[in-house]
């Protein structure tokens, strides 16, 4: 059974990637925007390389957490429905991009050349604002977009795990209900075939009734874990057949070969009473010579290869449409293992029937 990863598993990893592209488009930048304008300082006759790489760092070092404060700003802008209050506001957040940027910025510059001995002299408040506030106003606009954008995108992978998680507890409920269906099945018919023996034999009618309770005990345990192995599997195969045995006497003849890697691998649990219990009432029940039901497992490559076989002398069972027993059981092969699985029933080379799955395998740590 492939280990899918939760929605809050793949949406941390989705958050610590975008903070890593963050964080990585921010340094690259401020790289270029430095080589950039080193290059014109140079070119103006500058003599400390140091300083581009100030100026355009700063800039962009003020910038990082106010990107991630306008993508909030902007969160809370959608709540409102109004155009004209969605404008009003971003004007607002404009306003405040400008005088924060500005104001942090040339603070660490000044804090800087502080240390230094290099002169400062950017100009006047006002020549600052009137050179810086037409960048960040485009700035800001360029932001809005982006976060825009990433919004739309976080949403779509959040409704695309919702609906994944829907469809996962839809296909569970649908997988339970097909198990629930299978269990008072068999369970009827098992109830109908004890119940011929206890006009003949009431003590043995009474023991196969305990090996009965006990079984459903273990099968009752084996449902609400799921999935096991198929050796465990068997050991709710075998007890079941003693106590078929125990009704038809010499008539049922039984054989259990299992690979040890074939015991191994997992599969839902009580996947094989049902077709073995089929295989018991269509060949064995109508019947009067000796049958062998037998169940194999073996694997090849990495594919477990099950087959429930009959030598019984009725006539060929065969795919007949709407069969609660087969019906059901594709439905929860296909459901657990997908279209890699296989489910087919066909006439044994020396009459009877058999029925074999091939589920991709899986096995216990």
């Amino acid at each position: 059974m492939p280990a899918d990863a939760t929605p809050s598993h793949s949406n941390d990893a989705l958050q610590q990637s975008l903070w890593w592209a963050y964080a990585g488009l921010l340094l690259t930048i401020a790289l270029l925007l430095s080589v950039a304008e080193l290059q014109h300082y140079l070119a103006s006759g500058g003599r400390h390389f140091w300083e581009p790489f100030l100026w355009e760092f700063s800039s962009v070092l003020m910038i990082g957490p106010l990107g991630i404060a306008i993508y909030r700003w902007h969160l809370r802008v959608l709540h409102h429905a109004s155009l004209s209050a969605r404008v009003g506001l971003h004007l607002l957040g404009a306003l405040a991009y400008v005088a924060v940027h500005v104001g942090g910025m040339f603070t660490l510059r000044w804090a800087i050349y502080a240390l230094s001995p290099v002169v400062y002299e950017p100009g006047s408040v006002l020549q600052i604002l009137a050179y810086e506030t037409g960048k960040d106003l485009v700035s800001y606009g360029t932001f809005v977009g982006f976060c825009h954008g990433l919004h739309l995108y976080l949403d779509a992978q959040r409704r695309q795990h919702e609906l994944a998680r829907l469809r996962a507890e839809l296909a569970e409920a649908q997988l339970n209900r097909l198990a629930e269906q299978i269990q008072p099945h068999f369970l009827f018919n098992t109830l109908n075939l004890i119940s011929s023996v206890m006009c003949e034999d009431v003590p043995r009618a009474d023991r196969i009734l305990c090996q009965l309770a006990d079984l459903l005990r273990q099968a009752l345990a084996a449902q609400q874990a799921g999935w096991h192995s198929l050796a465990q599997e068997l050991q709710l195969v075998e007890p079941f057949l003693a106590i078929m045995q125990a009704r038809f006497g010499p008539r049922l003849q039984v054989r259990i070969e299992a690979s040890d890697a074939a015991r191994q691998c997992r599969l839902p649990a009580l996947l094989l009473i049902s077709p073995v219990e089929n295989a018991i009432k269509h060949d064995v029940a109508a019947s009067s010579a000796s049958v062998e039901v037998a169940v194999r497992a073996w694997v090849e490559g990495r594919v477990l290869h099950l087959a429930v076989e009959n030598s019984g002398a009725a006539p060929q069972r065969t795919e007949r449409e709407g069969a609660l027993g087969l019906a059901n059981l594709r439905a929860r092969v296909l459901g657990h293992f997908g279209p890699g699985a296989m489910v087919a029933l066909r006439a044994g080379a020396a009459g009877g029937s058999v029925l074999s799955l091939a589920l991709p395998m899986e096995q216990d740590a």
